[in-house]
């Protein structure tokens, strides 16, 4: 949870996430992976944890988080090794049901999109996801398409104390922790 605050605070103060900063509010969900590991010698893969919060439509109170992981296999001329965080914008309903079934591919499950970086970036994106990667190493980014994001249910049941599903903390609130209202007050103050 302290890793997904800091990652956010990382996007939104970077002056090329322009696009992010200025969408941020129509969100109706937000998943955030604090590090994705990408490694590769022709056959490549990259995996990490997640976890993703999202907005009561009708308080507009943030609820979650729920953890998720994530994990993605690829083939071809590739080499290297890079980290990434990421956070990914929930824009649709379709997306954000898509993501409280036990397991989703973005880009099969739910469309999936790069977000625009840059300082002037104004593109108008449509897709049920719109993701947006910060990455430090040999791999130039990251994509998330064909990525499988499955619930976490160990980290779920480890954080609230019980075993629980995605809808009972993100769509009927049934579910809190004092442990996430600190991250809860920084998505909701952006």
């Amino acid at each position: 949870v302290t890793d997904s605050e800091a990652a956010l605070r990382n996007f939104l103060r970077d002056p090329e996430m322009k696009w992010l900063q200025r969408n941020f509010k129509r969100a109706k969900a937000v998943l955030i992976a604090p590090e994705i590991v990408k490694a590769g010698f022709i056959f490549g893969g990259s995996g990490g944890r997640a976890l993703l919060v999202a907005r009561d439509p009708k308080t507009g109170e943030w609820r979650g988080p729920v953890f998720y992981n994530m994990a993605t296999a690829s083939v071809g001329f590739q080499a290297g090794l890079s980290v990434s965080e990421s956070i990914t914008l929930v824009m649709t309903d379709k997306g954000f049901n898509s993501l409280l079934a036990t397991s989703v591919k973005f880009g099969g499950d739910a469309s999936v999109a790069a977000g625009p970086v840059g300082a002037g970036a104004k593109s108008d994106v449509v897709a049920d996801l719109i993701a947006f990667s910060r990455s430090k190493g040999v791999y130039g980014g990251l994509n998330l398409d064909g990525t499988v994001v499955t619930a976490n249910d160990d980290w779920n049941q480890a954080f609230f104390g019980k075993k629980v599903l995605p809808p009972d903390v993100l769509v009927r609130g049934d579910v809190k922790s004092a442990q996430a209202t600190k991250l809860l007050t920084a998505v909701a103050r952006s």
